[in-house]
């Protein structure tokens, strides 16, 4: 228990990106605060660990990490929550119920937005649509291609919020599905490259639409140390420009706090990611100025 209240403690602590701006000249303007709330990688994990769990014990589980929404979103009105893929697939909940339960409960802690993780795909393409009806939020991809399948039209690249006066785009990426899922499982899916499908996107979100803050949703990974030519969060927030946040999984990757990456132009994008299973609930908190200058801060919680 004390090695546990260690974690806990020493998971709050935070990455502060001032984006050139000092916190002070933000406490006496007056500020919009937005709050980001991520997970990934959950894979149908319902029920908290056992006690008894070697690696994860008495932690996660729906319930627990809805109570923890609820008290956030008590502290601030204007939230975000996101996923950044692989609901399914991983305990007996999802090779019975086949989705319906994830997104069901998903739905009940009010998602706002997820993209696909190749483990979706694991009943099928067309078992993903079958499930869609339960969730009342949408799903965002990018990199995928959708067009000769049944998603067409239904998953879209991107989807812009608006929280408080700050305007927010946010577009998902997938990894590539080829030699990770087999073909009769995502069909007709099309795979296109996520820095340019990024770049697209950021021509869309920025200078199109004008949006204040641009999240990607990404299940590309975070970082891949015996692949270094592989493609991931970090080589991406690197390789692209005016993208805030990204929000990764795939990896299973478990971060105290956002990573910060300079990107093309030199400027900081923070990197997070939440683990897997539920354990932890990333938090990032975005706070906007008169002129839309803003900085961040981030961590995770244990759940």
């Amino acid at each position: 228990m004390k090695r546990r209240d260690f974690i806990q403690k020493t998971a709050a602590s935070t990455a502060l990106v001032g984006l050139g701006l000092s916190f002070s000249s933000f406490e006496s303007a007056k500020t919009s605060h937005l709050t980001v709330l991520h997970t990934n990688d959950v894979h149908s994990y319902i029920d908290p660990f056992p006690p008894n769990h070697p690696k994860n014990p008495n932690m996660g589980g729906v319930a627990r990490r809805a109570a923890l929404i609820d008290s956030i979103r008590q502290e601030n009105s204007n939230v975000l929550l996101l996923d950044a893929g692989d609901i399914f697939q991983g305990t007996p909940y999802f090779n019975y119920y086949g989705g319906e339960l994830e997104l069901k409960l998903m739905s009940m802690m009010k998602y706002d937005l997820a993209t696909l993780g190749n483990h979706d795909f694991d009943n099928g393409i067309d078992g993903f649509y079958s499930q869609m009806h339960n969730a009342n939020f949408d799903f965002v991809s990018a990199n995928y291609n959708f067009d000769n399948t049944v998603l067409h039209g239904i998953v879209k690249p991107y989807k812009i919020f608006y929280k408080n006066g700050i305007k927010i785009g946010v577009f998902g990426l997938g990894v590539e599905l080829a030699g990770l899922v087999d073909k009769k499982n995502y069909k007709e899916t099309v795979y296109s490259n996520p820095v340019e499908a990024s770049q697209d996107m950021v021509r869309i979100l920025k200078q199109e639409q004008k949006c204040d803050l641009i999240i990607c949703l990404s299940h590309i990974g975070y970082q891949y140390k015996n692949e270094p030519d592989k493609i991931c969060d970090l080589k991406l927030a690197a390789l692209t420009k005016d993208i805030d946040l990204i929000i990764g999984g795939h990896t299973h990757t478990f971060l105290d706090k956002p990573t910060i990456v300079k990107n093309a132009d030199g400027k900081d994008v923070l990197v997070n990611q939440a683990g897997c299973y539920g354990v932890n609930l990333g938090r990032i908190d975005f706070y906007f100025d008169n002129d839309k200058s803003k900085i961040a801060n981030g961590k995770s919680i244990i759940v």
